[in-house]
């Protein structure tokens, strides 16, 4: 028995399928493009089989297949037939919305080569009406952003974790070896007390505790520290609602070895007690 969510993408061509299928990867479902409606059932059986390697699958069947998408409902009555439970997401737009996407981007409608743009939008729309009617969930992508879609997958498809749905890298780096080159956000620590200039922690790094507690004991870093935690705090979300995957935070002193290793390790452990998905990396502690 397959204990997971396997969900049918489908819908009017521009509306945002491939968006959405998007969306479904960066939660981490197995998704496949214009699968044939025929194969849906051996999908299904594959999923099963895999004793639970793959319990989470998203899987977009448009009217690209031609008319191997009037199989649609025979696949559909074959997965029943195997009491495999599916969710059917359809995904629409109004008319002058899909006619303005296609213009833009230089693409034809599947159904152009029968008529106009218009005629082949309002074919399609008859077409999927029957589907449409049997969808559980009905997205109009109308008015909606590439942003506000993804946030309207995550909220529906993985409720408990939309908010914290963001890689964070937290990079810490010499100034003297130049920036990371992709970094989102670079903050310079070059003014916090340099263990350096002490010379029992010259040789040490950020990650020693004697080289930690001289860097905290100072006012200066703690006060700093209060002011940065709060912003990457408040921006964190605003990213997670635009729809980043990803963000890097780069830290960095003279010599990537003491400051920024120390600093990095701090916002690393209060990000990971919040919940967020983050990962450490100190670029140039091992280098002279």
């Amino acid at each position: 028995m397959f204990k997971g969510r396997f969900v049918l993408i489908t819908g009017f061509s521009g509306a945002g399928k491939s968006g959405a299928l998007h969306s479904f990867e960066d939660l981490g479902f197995f998704s496949m493009d214009n699968l044939p409606p025929a194969l849906i059932p051996k999908f299904a059986e594959l999923c099963i089989q895999s004793s639970g390697k793959i319990n989470r699958v998203a899987l977009v069947c448009d009217i690209r297949g031609g008319e191997l998408f009037q199989g649609l409902f025979e696949a559909l009555d074959r997965l029943e037939g195997m009491g495999f439970d599916y969710e059917i997401l359809f995904l629409e737009a109004a008319e002058n919305v899909l006619i303005r996407r296609y213009k833009e981007t230089r693409r034809r409608h599947p159904l152009a080569e029968r008529g106009s743009m218009v005629a082949a939008i309002r074919e399609e729309r008859s077409l999927l009406e029957d589907i449409r009617g049997k969808a559980d969930v009905i997205i109009d992508t109308t008015d909606l952003a590439v942003a506000d879609l993804q946030e309207k997958i995550n909220r529906l498809y993985e409720p408990e974790r939309w908010e914290k749905n963001i890689l964070i890298t937290v990079n810490s780096f010499g100034y003297k070896y130049g920036l990371p080159l992709d970094a989102d956000l670079v903050f310079d620590v070059r003014f916090l007390p340099n263990p350096y200039y002490v010379d029992s922690l010259r040789d040490l790094d950020g990650n020693n505790q004697e080289v930690h507690a001289y860097i905290w004991k100072w006012v200066i870093t703690h006060r700093f520290f209060q002011k940065f935690k709060d912003i990457i705090e408040f921006l964190i979300p605003c990213y997670i609602k635009e729809g980043k995957p990803q963000l890097l935070i780069a830290i960095g002193c003279t010599g990537g070895k003491h400051r920024s290793v120390s600093l990095s390790n701090e916002l690393t452990r209060i990000l990971a007690d919040k919940g967020y998905e983050v990962r450490t990396e100190h670029r140039d502690i091992n280098k002279a």
